[in-house]
């Protein structure tokens, strides 16, 4: 009853959790809606789940809880987390031969409640899909001294002007689509375009060639940096997953492979920039004008970035302004794109760490044909105070589309910083 009071308190307000709360009450009904009073007290079976891999088993009951008496001396019962607390510790002394567990994602009331002597006590985890974001995905593999001494015989076919190599699997047991292959040399680089149980199909790029690639006069300052531009800069791969710390260059690398695709080469219309809107201090308040002046001091970063592009022109602002018009950049808010169909145009989604899982993918599922997704985010820097690095949206698309052969991801930990920016990330 007290879960039920708190969803109800929650439900009205202008959050993403009290859509969430909403969504909870209409999956309960959907369970209960048909279930007499006595139906409910013994458990209503739970309907099956299909995206589970394993069907759900077990029994939904609503239990009065404010019928309890307070058996647990220092938490008084007016307290809905008290409550809550109460009722599982009262239905583990009447259920001794059973597992009582209470599961939720406050960290006080898990403290609490093992602190009260409830044995099980668990965090909700289905969102999560590593517990460490250091086992995340780099997007690429660093090979022990030269590869071609581990390969020995292999087919290579040409293509055009790419080079594809066949490998035995067992080289490299555990690949995914769109990773990259470095090894101890300073030669030899390759992208992973494919694999079945016995092969891998390489396309070899050499580091040579992946360093010498440029976008909008921003060329690679390192093999990292090279990675980022020749997956930004195919368009077979929709998906650009961008991670690493601050001042690594990810949004310089996004924009300028935005703007070179759009206005050199023509592949697309358009570029549209959006991104999330917490604030890290107090709020300045409502802010005046149409939706992308509003916009304008959350994404004040691009602007740099276009200045930092043109800084060697005469005028950089008007040149900045210039290049706007001309590559239609549009400013938009992540509130507004449910809905949307965006058709032939780059998407650039900055600061992607301070969205959910549901909140990416509405932005995924809007993107249609002929559009390019480029997602960049630091995972240490995270401004919403109900996520975690673990359970990041970021975090989840990575993980989620690492073998999704249109998309890659690359970790620019290692690219060279200012030195203020690596002290304060080192030491802060």
């Amino acid at each position: 009853m007290t879960v039920l009071e708190e969803l109800d308190h929650i439900k009205d307000r202008k959050h993403d959790v009290s859509r969430d709360a909403r969504v909870a009450i209409r999956g309960l009904d959907e369970v209960l809606k048909n279930a007499t009073p006595e139906q409910m007290l013994q458990g209503v079976a739970l309907p099956s789940n299909k995206k589970a891999k394993e069907s759900s088993t077990g029994t939904l009951i609503i239990v009065n809880d404010h019928l309890f008496a307070d058996s647990i001396s220092g938490l008084p019962g007016n307290e809905n987390d008290h409550r809550i607390i109460n009722c599982a510790v009262h239905l583990q002394k009447q259920h001794s031969d059973s597992k009582i567990v209470l599961v939720t994602k406050d960290i006080n009331m898990r403290l609490k409640a093992k602190g009260a002597g409830l044995k099980y006590v668990e965090d909700y985890r289905t969102d999560q899909l590593i517990d460490d974001i250091a086992l995340l995905t780099s997007g690429y593999k660093k090979i022990e001294g030269d590869f071609w001494q581990h390969v020995g015989q292999c087919n290579t076919e040409q293509s055009g002007r790419d080079t594809y190599h066949h490998v035995s699997k067992n080289l490299i047991p555990d690949v995914f689509c769109n990773e990259y292959l470095l090894d101890g040399g300073e030669h030899f680089a390759a992208r992973v375009k494919s694999y079945d149980d016995e092969h891998i199909t390489l396309k070899d790029i050499s580091v040579e060639r992946l360093m010498h690639q440029h976008a909008w006069g921003v060329k690679p300052k390192n093999i990292y940096q090279g990675m980022a531009l020749d997956a930004l800069l195919d368009p077979s791969i929709e998906l650009v997953i961008l991670t690493g710390p601050a001042g690594c260059g990810k949004t310089l690398l996004a924009l300028a492979s935005a703007l070179e695709m759009v206005i050199e080469k023509g592949i697309y219309d358009k570029v549209i920039v959006t991104r999330n809107t917490p604030e890290i201090a107090e709020s300045i308040g409502f802010l005046p004008g149409t939706e992308e002046e509003k916009m304008a001091p959350w994404l004040a970063a691009i602007t740099d970035t276009l200045e930092v592009l043109h800084k060697g022109d005469e005028n950089p602002i008007s040149s900045r302004n210039y290049i706007m018009e001309k590559a239609n950049i549009q400013f938009k808010s992540v509130n507004f794109m449910r809905g949307r169909s965006i058709q032939n145009a780059v998407v650039i989604l900055d600061e992607s760490q301070n969205l959910t899982a549901s909140q990416l993918k509405t932005i995924i599922t809007r993107c249609g044909e002929g559009t390019k997704l480029i997602c960049s985010g630091n995972l240490a820097q995270i401004d919403s105070n109900y996520l975690t690095p673990v359970t990041s949206g970021l975090t989840y698309i990575v993980e989620r589309f690492k073998d999704f052969e249109g998309s890659a991801t690359i970790n620019l930990n290692g690219v060279v910083r200012s030195r203020l920016a690596s002290f304060a990330e080192e030491n802060l």
